[in-house]
């Protein structure tokens, strides 16, 4: 049976911004929840699932392709809330950035290019940024009468520059995921 490697396209922040990221997992120590390791911080641009190594190098190709297209841009991270936004309960802390009009294109360009090389589900919807930073253990969330839970809505202001992609893979381990950048592709 060919080995299936499980695959996604993703940004990767700069580590001055993974760091300051990173701060938030010591400013709610009585929330239940698994923070995530400072170097999985990320934004997934589009998920693939498990893939063949063939598939892998189609869409290693793909992402080539498209970085060679698009431009640099800026992101700006804004926000910490709870996500999904307005479920309950939630399942998240996430760390979300502001709509862009590059952002957009940046995946609508990568779903373009990546359809008919590999099988894939599209987001079919507007991309709003977001970074998990934690997940929430859904048990112990039960177990914390409402006025206890913390409360998470914090401005913030991030801005860093969108230089490239990345396809990531993905390995499911007892500890957490760990991911590995397959290829990096710088954007104009």
């Amino acid at each position: 049976m060919e080995k299936r490697h499980r695959v996604f396209i993703a940004i990767n922040f700069p580590a001055d911004i993974k760091r300051e990221l990173f701060t938030y997992s010591e400013k709610w120590p009585e929330l239940q929840a698994k923070w995530t390791v400072r170097d999985n911080l990320h934004i997934t641009l589009q998920f693939l699932g498990d893939l063949t190594d063939q598939e892998v190098g189609e869409v290693c190709t793909a992402v080539k392709e498209v970085s060679e297209k698009q431009k640099c841009f800026s992101l700006n991270i804004n926000k910490i809330v709870y996500g999904p936004i307005e479920k309950s309960p939630p399942k998240f802390v996430w760390a979300m950035g502001e709509k862009s009009k590059e952002l957009s294109a940046l995946r609508e360009d990568l779903e373009k290019t990546l359809t008919g090389r590999v099988t894939f589900i599209p987001e079919n919807r507007t991309l709003a940024p977001h970074i998990t930073l934690a997940r929430i253990n859904a048990w112990a969330w039960k177990g914390i009468e409402p006025e206890e839970r913390p409360e998470i809505s914090e401005n913030i202001d991030l801005l860093f520059t969108v230089e490239s992609i990345e396809v990531m893979e993905s390995v499911l381990k007892k500890g957490g995921p760990q991911y590995t950048i397959l290829e990096s592709h710088e954007l104009k």
